[in-house]
C-alpha cells in the first residue's frame, strides 16, 4: 500500500494523557500483551512494538496494524527515516484510529542502526525534524519522539537541546526520553539498558529549559512511589520491563496516576476474563501460548506463582486440550489465592 501524504489537515486531534504509559517492547508488546494489559489498567498509554516503515508499506497491514479496539489508547511505534514513507504510514495509522504515532530515536541495535533507524538518528536532528514535519503535514494524529539523552561522540547536554530544539521547531510537542546515552558500537541492546547510567537530572532540565514542551521520563523505572514523585519534575513516566514482569503493577495506575478509583477487578478474575479472548484465538487458528507467555507474572508474589508459570510455559506445549488446561489451572490459582 502505498497512499499518498494527503495536506496539512486544518485541524489537530486531541494528544492521548501521557501522565502513565507502557513502553513499545520488541516481541512483548503485542496486541496479545496490550489486550491483557488494558484488563488491568483503562487509562495507561499502550504503544505497539517498533514497526519498520518497509514493513507497513510492504508488508501485510492485518499484521502490523491491527488491534483489538479494546486496546485504546494506543499508539503506534514507527522506525525509519524517509520523511514521505514516515507520511504514507502515519496516513495508514490516522485510518487505523491510532492515538499518536511515535518515531523511534533510541533503539541502538545494529541492525536498526544499518537502516538509519533508532538512536542513530540522534545525529542527525534536522532529519528527524523532516521526518516529524511530513507526518504533520500529512495527518491530524499527534506526533511524537522518543530518544536517549544522547549518544557515543554526541553525549553532551548542548547536544541534547539542539536535538530536541530542531525537532521542536519542526512541529514537535511531546518528547519521551529514556534517560540514558546510547552506546551505538560495542554495546547489545540489553547491555544498553543496562550499563549506561540512568540520568534522570538531565531530562529534569531538560523540561526546566523547555517548559512548553511535554517531557516523559523513561528507563530504570520500577517503583510506582518514585514514578509519582517524578511528576514533580516532568509530565509523565513511561514504564518497560516492570510492566511487562510484574503487570499487576498495572492495577494501581489508574488511581494513583488518573484519579480514577474504579473497581478493580481482582487477579483471578483478569485471568477469567482472558479466557473468550484465548478461546476466539484458537478458532481463529492460532496457539494459546501466543496469549498466555505475556500472563507468566499475572501471581508474581503469590502463593502458586510459580506452578502458574510452569503450566503455561511448559505443561501447555505438552496438551492437546490447552484451554483445559487453562480451565484447570484457573480453579487451581482460585483456591489457591481466594
Amino acid at each position: 500500500m502505498h497512499p499518498e501524504p494527503i495536506s496539512s489537515p486544518a485541524t489537530t486531534r486531541q494528544e492521548p494523557n501521557r501522565r502513565f504509559s507502557v513502553a513499545p517492547m520488541m516481541d512483548w508488546t503485542d496486541r496479545h500483551y496490550r489486550y491483557f494489559a488494558r484488563l488491568i489498567s483503562r487509562h495507561a498509554l499502550l504503544y505497539t512494538e517498533m514497526v519498520t516503515t518497509g514493513a507497513v508499506l510492504h508488508g501485510d497491514p492485518e499484521r502490523f496494524l491491527g488491534y483489538s479496539a479494546e486496546e485504546q489508547p494506543l499508539a503506534l511505534q514507527l522506525g525509519g527515516s524517509n520523511p514521505q514513507e514516515l507520511a504514507q504510514c502515519a496516513v495508514l495509522a490516522e485510518r487505523a484510529g491510532y492515538a499518536e504515532v511515535n518515531l523511534n530515536v533510541g533503539c541502538p541495535s545494529d541492525r536498526v542502526q544499518n537502516n538509519m533507524i533508532g538512536a542513530c538518528l540522534m545525529a542527525h536532528p534536522a532529519l528527524v525534524g523532516d521526518c516529524v514535519k511530513a507526518m504533520q503535514d500529512a495527518c491530524s494524529t499527534p506526533i511524537t519522539v522518543k530518544h536517549r539523552i544522547g549518544i557515543n561522540g554526541r553525549e553532551s547536554y548542548e547536544e541534547l537541546c539542539d536535538f530536541v530544539g530542531t525537532v521542536h521547531a519542526a512541529g514537535c510537542t511531546s518528547f519521551t526520553v529514556h534517560a540514558r546515552i546510547a552506546i551505538l558500537e560495542g554495546l547489545s541492546p540489553k547491555e544498553n539498558r543496562e550499563i549506561p547510567p540512568l540520568k534522570y537530572e538531565v531530562v529534569h532540565q531538560l523540561k526546566r529549559d523547555f517548559p512548553q514542551l511535554e517531557i516523559i521520563l523513561n528507563g530504570g523505572l520500577t517503583d510506582l512511589d518514585v514514578m509519582q514523585a517524578q511528576l514533580a519534575h516532568v509530565d509523565g513516566v513511561m514504564v518497560g520491563r516492570e510492566a511487562y514482569h510484574n503487570p499487576w503493577l498495572l492495577s494501581e495506575v489508574d488511581r494513583r496516576f488518573f484519579g480514577d478509583d474504579h473497581p478493580l477487578p481482582s487477579r483471578i478474575e483478569v485471568m477469567a476474563l482472558m479466557r473468550p479472548y484465548i478461546e476466539r484465538h484458537i478458532a481463529a487458528g492460532g496457539q494459546m501460548h501466543h496469549i498466555t507467555r505475556h500472563m507468566l507474572g499475572l501471581f508474581q508474589g503469590l502463593p502458586g506463582a510459580r506452578h502458574f508459570r510452569r503450566e503455561l510455559s511448559t505443561t501447555i506445549h505438552r496438551t492437546d486440550e490447552p484451554l483445559a488446561l487453562y480451565d484447570a489451572l484457573l480453579e487451581q490459582m482460585q483456591a489457591r489465592v481466594g
